[in-house]
């Protein structure tokens, strides 16, 4: 096997594992369990916490003491073995500490595979830029694979979709020790601070206005981020009490449905550097944020009949609002920061996002379903759609008055994915 197909393999992998039971999660603890919604916030807030504490120690090791492919197989190994525990859990307590266990050696995984593809490629003198997509997306095949296996194996509500990801997780890490070795790349300076070790020496960023604005806003639409991933099965699945939807395409299928949002994703990457170049960064960030409006406004109104179309066009519009931003953004963060401290740089833009951000949507969104728009077992899921998608138009309203950011064409030149 080459080079490039090895690496395919890892990156299918690695979102597969994800794929398995991110977004059929919300059916297990809802139908299955029975648990409240609060409780079910908390258990996504795991990715954040674990985004915030795990990638920077992980990095450093890697940096430092261990090939980072020796590193990233005993991760998946250990995140494997605790996740074949994880249908043991007899309370929403216990799914907590070990759902969170999971994350902590699931989540650093991620920029570790990205690190690890093109350490092995600039070794074999391959155009990272080039050839580092097409690698890529097969991560975004797998995380469909994975939830199109875990609905037709009617394993969407089951403890057995997380015996699916455990198993894939320990093959990776068994497969990830016959990668070409990655040693550290760079020596932390001995004389260097703590601060600096962890990369923290880019919070003085929080002292420029713009990018601490930025960062902010960051944070909140990074709150509803996750949302759908976390209700968007269950949402589904819930058409089933309603007597004329119960043997729907859309209730049996209710994972695939949601897969178009990630086939979508792999679409919509295409077709950001034109956006780029046309509009602009803050203009595509704009657009991206009034997706997410019509993503969870068109859930509102959606049905398995004559309102299946929205349901089918939010799926369509969450590539563009999931990737607009985080690529655009990213990109931001790569053109307005020291060279010196951008790596740490587009590490806090992941922590605000996908560490505080989805703190925050988890927890208080949980919270939210289950005082205001729960009774008994039944969710009220319009006006629970309706209330993140004004939640996403007050930020992009605020976002369009407050960010100031002028085009500049030379931007795009820099933008890889």
């Amino acid at each position: 096997m080459n080079i490039k197909n090895r690496l395919i393999l890892m990156s299918f992998l690695q979102f597969f594992i994800w794929g398995a039971w991110l977004i059929t999660v919300g059916n297990y603890w809802f139908a299955t369990k029975q648990w409240s919604g609060a409780e079910f916030g908390a258990i996504f807030s795991t990715l954040g916490l674990s985004s915030i504490i795990m990638p920077a120690l992980t990095g450093i090791i890697a940096d430092k003491w261990i090939n980072a492919e020796k590193l990233y197989g005993i991760l998946h190994i250990m995140g494997g073995l605790i996740l074949c525990y994880l249908p043991q859990a007899a309370t929403p307590s216990s799914f907590f500490w070990i759902i969170f266990m999971a994350m902590l050696c699931y989540m650093p995984t991620i920029a570790l595979s990205n690190s690890i593809a093109y350490t092995i490629l600039k070794n074999n003198n391959f155009d990272v830029v080039k050839v580092f997509p097409p690698i890529r997306v097969w991560g975004t095949i797998g995380f469909i694979a994975a939830m199109w296996m875990t609905n037709l194996s009617g394993n969407k509500a089951s403890a057995n979709m997380f015996y699916i990801s455990a198993a894939a997780s320990i093959v990776l890490g068994i497969y990830s020790f016959l990668l070409p070795k990655c040693p550290p790349q760079k020596l932390i300076v001995e004389n260097a601070s703590l601060v600096q070790k962890l990369g923290l020496d880019a919070f003085k960023l929080f002292g420029t206005y713009k990018i601490a604005l930025f960062l902010a806003f960051s944070m909140l639409l990074g709150a509803a981020l996750q949302l759908t991933n976390m209700y968007g099965d269950a949402f589904l699945s819930d058409f089933s009490k309603v007597p004329q939807y119960a043997d729907s395409f859309v209730v049996k299928y209710s994972t695939i449905i949601m897969s178009i949002s990630q086939i979508s994703e792999t679409l919509f990457i295409l077709a950001i550097p034109f956006f780029l170049k046309r509009f602009g960064i803050k203009q595509v960030m704009l657009i991206s944020m009034a997706a997410w409006v019509l993503r969870f406004g068109l859930f509102a109104f959606g049905d398995p009949s004559g309102g299946l179309w929205m349901i089918i066009m939010s799926c369509i519009v969450y590539g563009m609002a999931f990737d607009f931003f985080n690529i655009s953004g990213s990109l931001f963060v790569e053109t307005t920061t020291d060279p010196k401290i951008r790596s740490s740089a587009q590490g806090l833009f992941m922590m605000m996002t996908n560490g505080f951000g989805a703190i925050l949507g988890s927890s208080i969104s949980g919270y939210i379903i289950d005082t205001y728009f729960t009774t008994g077992n039944v969710k009220d899921w319009h006006s629970i759609w309706l209330c993140f998608a004004i939640y996403a138009l007050i930020i992009a309203v605020a976002f369009a008055i407050f960010f100031k950011h002028k085009h500049n064409a030379d931007e795009v030149q820099n933008v890889s994915h």
